[in-house]
């Protein structure tokens, strides 16, 4: 797999995520409590963080990625 389709795909996710986090804090400040559309933004952004998580740990188990070890100590 190419390396910038993996950087597109994690880039692609996290602006997802920003952009729920977003909608949820303008439905919060704009809806008053009166809707759901809040807590449905939220529960986006929970469920795509965990996709995102997941699909990272799939691609280092399946040899996509490798982790690069950063603060470990050079033994």
């Amino acid at each position: 797999m190419n390396d910038s389709i993996k950087t597109l795909v994690i880039v692609g996710f996290l602006a997802l995520i920003l952009w729920n986090l977003g909608a949820g804090l303008y439905y919060m400040l704009v809806d008053k409590g009166q809707t759901k559309r809040t807590v449905n933004a939220l529960t986006k952004r929970i469920a795509l963080s965990i996709v995102l998580i997941l699909l990272v740990v799939l691609a280092h188990y399946m040899g996509w990625i490798e982790f690069h070890g950063v603060g470990r100590n050079p033994d």
